[in-house]
């Protein structure tokens, strides 16, 4: 193993790793930092660990991010690459400054880069500006993230009230830009330009031996083809398909995952809401929920359970209190998961990064090996405690419209397709 990452959420450190595996390395994802020293494994070239550092308070972010360091360093790991989400985090008391700070002093490193940019997905970095689509991200639809709204733009201000040390834009185009950079004793960040893919290429071959990387995904596939060029082998990875019946577990209101939900359901496939007001008010339960997916055991190959809704519904449920109906919400869902795998179920797909940490942290595996992409930065995870199932966990905003019939596709035995 000698690339370990560190993401601040679960669906961060599965897109993570999915553009590791893109880039030909073999990946283990751990579902937080192990608690002990793990034996060698040969066929893990990168480790992914997945935090909660993203919403948790500063200073707990800050001590499992470096425990997480720690614990990559101490299995071999050449470089540390801090993974965080490809839309920042604007607010002052962001976690994201205050981690990479501290991973700066661990490690060491003169400098580090702040490459948030995912250009597959619309997230490009151009002048110092975190854009979306071509649109500056505090004028982009998601702005009004719930838990991570987005005020701001340029990545130097988003900074600024977060970190202790500079940060300096650089062109890679412009030849002087290295011989401009400061004498000084006290680290910085450089921020590049990052618009297309051989961007992307360019940036991690220049600062390949960098010991600290930090920023979203769009860095990690050019970087894993340079380790595996080092390591002259490309990593191994796990079979997609396995038999049996699928589910499906929305919570994220994203534009992305509304039009996934609404494709589906032209598609003519079984679905049922989950309605928050009916719930708090005792007339809608799990078992209600579990009683619709196994009415269509025998009637269908996947079952579509969601609660993503319009801004305007979302704003009505949060009279009830916001984190009350997020709770409720995501214990509903990560129920149901943990039944349907008791009850045989081998294929569970969920949208949104709420709903996934829930899923997860109910199933209880501790590691998965991850394979083939169903969507840029969606890969499929098989657990290493059961590795006839096969989980899909998206971020809200990813994936194409089709995106769930491709997952229950992509997963599906060929046995059961050709049945």
């Amino acid at each position: 193993m000698v690339l370990g990452c560190i993401a601040d959420d679960f669906t961060g450190a599965s897109d993570a790793a999915s553009f590791l595996v893109k880039g030909g390395m073999s990946v283990r994802l751990y579902n937080g930092i192990p608690n002990q020293h793990l034996p060698p494994d040969e066929d893990t070239q990168a480790a992914v660990i997945a935090l909660k550092s993203r919403t948790q308070e500063t200073d707990q972010a800050v001590a499992d991010s470096l425990r997480a360091a720690q614990f990559l360093l101490e299995q071999g790991a050449k470089q540390i690459y801090f993974k965080y989400c490809s839309t920042f985090d604007s607010t002052p008391k962001g976690n994201i400054g205050p981690a990479a700070d501290a991973l700066i002093r661990l490690l060491g490193v003169p400098y580090t880069l702040l490459c948030p940019a995912l250009p597959v997905n619309g997230r490009t970095v151009e002048h110092g500006m975190l854009m979306v689509n071509g649109i500056p991200l505090d004028e982009s639809h998601m702005k009004n993230h719930p838990l991570t709204p987005m005020w701001d733009s340029r990545i130097d201000q988003l900074m600024a009230p977060q970190s202790c040390y500079a940060c300096i834009n650089i062109n890679m185009e412009k030849p002087d830009t290295f011989s401009a950079l400061p004498a000084t004793d006290k680290p910085y960040y450089l921020v590049p330009d990052y618009k297309t893919a051989k961007d992307g290429e360019k940036i991690a071959k220049t600062f390949s031996d960098l010991a600290l990387l930090t920023g979203g995904s769009g860095l990690l596939e050019p970087l894993a083809r340079i380790w595996t060029q080092k390591l002259s082998r490309t990593g191994d990875i796990p079979v997609s398909e396995t038999k049996g019946k699928g589910l499906i577990l929305a919570g994220s209101c994203s534009k992305a995952t509304l039009a996934q939900i609404a494709w589906y359901q032209k598609q003519e496939r079984p679905s049922y809401k989950l309605d928050p007001k009916a719930m708090m008010e005792g007339n809608q339960t799990v078992e209600d929920a579990w009683r619709f997916i196994e009415g269509y055991q025998d009637q269908a190959d996947a079952v579509l359970i969601y609660s993503s809704d319009t801004p305007e519904k979302i704003r009505e449920f949060q009279r009830y209190g916001t984190k009350t109906v997020s709770d409720l919400l995501e214990n509903t869902v990560a129920k149901l998961a943990v039944r349907a795998v008791k009850s045989g179920y081998t294929r569970i797909i969920s949208a949104g990064g709420e709903t996934s940490g829930a899923i997860t942290k109910a199933l209880g595996f501790s590691s998965y090996r991850i394979g083939q992409s169903i969507a840029a930065g969606v890969p499929i995870m098989v657990p290493a405690e059961n590795p006839d199932l096969r989980l899909v966990l998206k971020s809200g905003n990813f994936g194409q419209e089709d995106f769930f019939i491709q997952a229950l596709n992509m997963t599906l035995s060929i046995d059961q397709k050709e049945g």
